[in-house]
C-alpha cells in the first residue's frame, strides 16, 4: 500500500523520537494545541484522514466515526480503549489497535509512591510546610501507617497487579489478590501470593490496590457495600480506571473514617475531581500520572507507529483489539 497519501492525525503531540519515525511513513497531522480537542474541533479534525491517533480523554464513538468516511485505523496512544466505542469501529470494518505492555512499570510505581504517600502522611507534610503550618518536631505530629509488614491486597492481577509483588516483597508485605480467573496455585506459590474472595481480601487488607479493566461489570466495583468491609485503618489505592470507584461513596467513607485514607490516580468524571475529595486530608492525588515517564511515553509511542506501519505495509497489527474486523 502506497503510504504518500496516507494521513495520520494525532490528537495530542507525542515525544521527539515517536514524531521523527511517524514523519518518515506518512502525512503527519498533529492536534496544534496543547488540550483536549473540544468535540467540534475532533469531528473537523476527522473528515479527511485515514489513521487516528487518539488519547484517553477523546471520546471515539460512532459519531466520530461517521464523520471519518476515509477512517481505515484507530491506534490508540493507551492501553485502556473504554473511549473508543470498538462495536461500531467493528461494524464500519475500523481495526483499533492499543499499546500493551510497555507501562506496567511505571503504572505500578505511581500506585506505589500513591500508598507511600497516603500511608505516611506525606502530602500533608508537604502542605504543612508549605503552608507555613510546621512549627517544629514533635511525637505525635502526622503519625502514619506501617507499611512493612502490612498485609497487600491486589483487585485484578493483570500485568500491573503483578508489577505491585516485587515492589510489595520489597517490603516484606503479605500479598493476597482475588482475580475474576484464578492463578494455577503453581503460580501463586512461585509469586508468594494467596487466592482469596473479594469480601474477604476487603475485610483484611491494610492496603487493596485496584488493578482491573474498566468494563462494565466493574464500574463502581468499589462502592459504598465494598467500603464498608474495609477496615477502619485500611487504605484504598486506584491506578486503574476512575470509574471503578463510586467517588460519591469513596468521599462518604473518607468522611466517616469508615477507611483512613485513599491514593488516586484517576478520577470518575476525569479531569472533574468530586469536589469534597479537594478538602480532605487522608487522600493524596495525582493528575493520572500512571505512564508518565518519558521512557513509558516513548515506547507507547512506538507501538502505535507498529500498528500504523502495519497499516501502511499490509502485515498483522501488532495489538489490534477486534481482531474480527479482519
Amino acid at each position: 500500500m502506497s503510504t504518500s497519501l496516507l494521513k495520520v492525525y494525532l490528537t495530542r503531540v507525542m515525544l521527539p523520537p515517536v514524531l521523527d519515525r511517524l514523519k518518515g511513513l506518512c502525512d503527519l497531522n498533529i492536534n496544534p494545541n496543547d488540550r483536549t480537542l473540544t468535540r467540534e474541533e475532533l469531528l473537523d479534525a476527522v473528515k479527511d484522514i485515514d489513521v487516528l491517533v487518539p488519547n484517553g480523554p477523546d471520546r471515539i464513538d460512532a459519531e466520530v466515526l461517521e464523520a471519518a468516511p476515509k477512517l481505515k485505523l484507530i491506534a490508540n496512544f493507551g492501553v485502556g480503549y473504554n473511549n473508543i466505542d470498538v462495536d461500531a469501529a467493528t461494524r464500519l470494518g475500523i481495526p483499533v489497535t492499543n499499546t500493551p505492555g510497555v507501562l506496567s512499570e511505571a503504572t505500578a510505581d505511581i500506585a506505589w509512591g500513591l500508598l507511600m504517600s497516603v500511608a505516611r502522611r506525606i502530602s500533608e507534610g508537604d502542605r504543612m510546610i508549605r503552608g507555613d503550618g510546621w512549627k517544629g518536631w514533635g511525637p505525635l505530629q502526622l503519625l502514619g501507617s506501617d507499611v512493612t509488614g502490612a498485609t497487600l491486597g491486589l483487585i485484578g492481577l493483570g500485568s500491573i497487579g503483578k508489577a505491585m509483588i516485587p515492589r510489595a516483597k520489597g517490603f516484606a508485605m503479605k500479598i493476597i489478590y482475588w482475580n475474576r480467573t484464578r492463578l494455577d496455585p503453581a503460580d501463586e506459590k512461585e509469586l508468594g501470593i494467596e487466592y482469596v474472595s473479594k469480601d474477604a481480601l476487603l475485610s483484611s487488607a491494610d492496603f487493596v490496590s485496584l488493578h482491573v479493566a474498566l468494563v462494565p461489570e466493574t464500574r463502581h466495583l468499589i462502592s459504598e457495600p465494598e467500603l464498608r468491609l474495609m477496615k477502619p485503618s485500611a487504605f484504598l489505592i486506584n491506578t486503574t480506571r476512575g470509574p471503578v470507584v463510586d467517588e460519591k461513596a469513596l468521599v462518604a467513607a473518607l468522611e466517616s473514617g469508615t477507611i483512613a485514607g485513599a491514593g488516586l490516580d484517576v478520577f470518575e468524571n476525569e479531569p472533574a475531581v468530586e469536589p469534597d475529595l479537594m478538602h480532605l486530608e487522608n487522600v493524596a492525588m495525582a493528575p493520572h500520572l500512571g505512564s508518565a515517564t518519558v521512557g513509558t511515553r516513548i515506547k507507547m509511542g512506538m507501538l502505535v507507529v507498529d500498528n500504523c506501519e502495519a497499516l501502511f505495509t499490509e502485515k498483522p497489527y501488532p495489538d489490534i483489539v477486534n481482531a474480527e474486523v479482519l
